[in-house]
């Protein structure tokens, strides 16, 4: 056992840390939260004012997209991708983060390794490959290429899939989810990163997002969408999606709508940051590189209106490649318009909430998973605490377990 005195606790919901806590951590779990915990038999650890509080949950990451052009990435035999999506998973781990979602790529045998104890890094809530029609945000094709999409699609670089089609979406999803997906991620909107697809363009008819949506509600789960203009989120609202993906250009009144149908939109203002100062120089191709100012300029507005029309927001990067390194940025950059309470909410318990796992992860209390950072400072007054590869994190605990103990 582990017994943590004299925190400044900040459990994952509180608009401020409380000072003179303690907390004590059984086997893999949190077992007493109290100002003062008697025990014999623990490792006993005076935090002496540190923050502590919940590991970090990054709703939206790319662990296989270890470069930034789809298609070169798809390309990579699937040994150089695994053992790079385990280096990035480590770092992630290291900047704070012990849970990810991966939105598009990532497979069971990731999983499965982590779990076998071969890599480390956060555990993973997974989707397998995400689903596009052709020409779709994951049919990274130029015009002129007319090989069938079938040769990418088994490879673990490939981020998604195509499927055309009520039918072909409903055996995609099926297989996705026999293939050990949490969830669904459907392209219901043209894309940055894709050559083929305008940002307004809508992806996916009607008929085609219900289907998976009624396939994902038979399997007790749910379907996220990668969308950015505000009719093609309307229309993942009235489909039935439940997480809403970027959401740069909403309108207050469809943001009162996805928060009245429960929805949760995870935006990534981060990656378009980086796009628009590395994209270019990664090999990201000229027809994305120009509609990058489409979606970057708009992003911070969007916080705004989703906070107004009390739509609840998690924390996502949405990274590619060596800008992944930024992905702790994201925190200073909503930091901007939202306060640090709600900034740290949306990697934390609001993050929980859409995972399905509240009161496992996301927060400090008796029962949760021991996923506990310590802080130097309080990063409720001082976002950037969060920032520079996890330096100023004195402790990491995934799982009841130190990955990082230098107290």
């Amino acid at each position: 056992m582990i017994l943590f005195e004299n925190a400044r606790l900040w459990d994952g919901f509180a608009e401020a840390a409380t000072p003179g806590m303690s907390v004590l951590v059984e086997g893999e779990t949190i077992r007493e939260v109290a100002p003062a915990i008697a025990s014999a038999s623990a490792r006993r650890i005076d935090l002496a004012g540190r923050t502590l509080m919940p590991g970090l949950v990054d709703c939206h990451v790319h662990l296989i997209a270890s470069m930034v052009s789809f298609e070169a990435n798809a390309l990579l035999p699937d040994a150089v991708v695994a053992f790079r999506a385990g280096k990035l998973m480590r770092e992630m781990l290291m900047r704070g983060f012990t849970t990810v979602r991966d939105l598009g790529g990532a497979t069971l045998g990731l999983r499965l390794a982590w779990e076998e104890g071969l890599i480390e890094g956060p555990r993973v809530s997974l989707c397998g490959k995400a689903l596009s029609q052709t020409g779709g945000h994951a049919d990274f094709r130029t015009r002129a290429d007319t090989r069938d999409f079938a040769f990418f699609e088994s490879r673990l670089g490939s981020l998604g899939r195509l499927a055309d089609g009520v039918d072909a979406v409903r055996r995609a999803c099926r297989e996705e989810i026999k293939g050990g997906a949490d969830y669904i991620k459907l392209m219901a909107n043209g894309g940055v990163a894709s050559p083929s697809d305008p940002i307004a363009f809508l992806g996916y008819s009607d008929a085609e997002l219900r289907a998976a949506v009624e396939e994902a509600a038979m399997a007790q789960t749910y379907v996220a969408a990668h969308l950015y203009t505000d009719e093609a989120i309307g229309r993942a609202v009235r489909a039935g999606i439940r997480s809403l993906e970027h959401c740069n250009l909403i309108t207050a009144a469809t943001a009162a709508e996805a928060a009245a149908a429960g929805c949760i939109a995870c935006p990534t203002l981060v990656t378009y940051q980086a796009l628009k100062e590395e994209g270019a120089s990664l090999g990201l191709g000229p027809e994305s590189v120009a509609k990058i100012d489409d979606v970057r300029l708009a992003g911070l507005e969007s916080l705004d209106r989703m906070r107004g029309a009390g739509l609840t927001m998690v924390f996502g990067t949405d990274l590619l490649g060596p800008m992944h390194r930024r992905q702790s940025e994201e925190f200073v950059i909503r930091g901007a318009v939202l306060p640090a309470a709600e900034v740290l909410r949306s990697a934390t318990s609001h993050a929980a909430v859409l995972l399905r796992q509240e009161g496992r992860i996301g927060c400090v209390a008796p029962g949760a998973l021991a996923d506990l950072l310590v802080v130097e400072g309080d990063p409720l007054a001082d976002l950037t605490l969060l920032t520079r590869q996890g330096a100023h994190l004195a402790a990491i605990m995934q799982g009841g377990r130190f990955v990082k103990d230098a107290l």
